[in-house]
């Protein structure tokens, strides 16, 4: 069961009980871990295949060391042309190219039980409450567009002193031909339901420029 179907040349049985293997559970385990962080149908899509595509390199690869070096010299120029993504995404991937590659050697039960575990796994820690703190899910993007003539260095704290709990600044970048500039702040309110004035209180300042409070992640604040 544990032994590699392959002999010491791969017949077309062989590498179509492998393709099938390998194409069925990946479409399980791209559904399970698309269930679980929520993706884009892209996402699985790209995870379902990736196992078969990897060990299919590996068979026609076949133990040749020069042509394994290529291979990976490959998938390195691919992960730079690619937009980075979550740590659950590359988490994902990464699991179903290290199952690819014991598909591609023929061993199907270990790829089987490297994928399905980790995604049961993965099912099981996601929703246990382990470090879930509170106070991340307060913690929003604060984006201000203000005129190229303000010098925004101190030109808010005295609005964020009245109104956050805690503030820092996390980017800065020009736009509208270099107009204007576009500040990112992460912060947390000391009171939500006083969020309008908060903004209010901003527009006097920005010149009615505008102004946007979206939930915090490390996606969104590099935008």
């Amino acid at each position: 069961m544990f032994d590699s179907i392959y002999s010491a040349a791969v017949t077309p049985a062989q590498f179509f009980l492998m393709a099938g293997v390998t194409l069925l559970t990946g479409i399980v385990y791209a559904w399970v871990m698309s269930f679980c962080i929520r993706s884009t149908k892209r996402f699985f899509l790209v995870v379902s295949l990736i196992p078969f595509i990897v060990a299919a390199v590996i068979t026609f690869v076949n133990g040749n060391i020069g042509a394994g070096v290529a291979v990976g010299g490959t998938f390195g120029l691919i992960r730079f042309r690619s937009v980075p993504g979550s740590a659950d995404e590359i988490a994902a991937i990464l699991v179903a190219m290290g199952a690819g590659i014991a598909f591609g050697m023929g061993y199907l039960a270990y790829g089987i039980i490297l994928m399905l575990c980790l995604a049961a796994i993965y099912l099981l820690l996601s929703r246990v409450p382990l470090f879930e703190h509170s106070s991340l899910a307060d913690e929003q993007l604060l984006r201000i567009t203000i005129p190229e003539s303000l010098e925004y260095n101190g030109s808010f704290d005295e609005i964020f002193g009245r109104y956050l709990a805690a503030v820092e600044k996390v980017g800065a970048k020009t736009t509208g031909m270099g107009s204007m500039f576009r500040l990112s702040y992460k912060i947390r309110l000391k009171n939500p339901a006083e969020e309008k004035a908060f903004i209010d209180e901003l527009r006097t300042k920005n010149g009615n420029l505008e102004i946007s409070i979206l939930p915090y992640t490390e996606q969104n604040s590099q935008l």
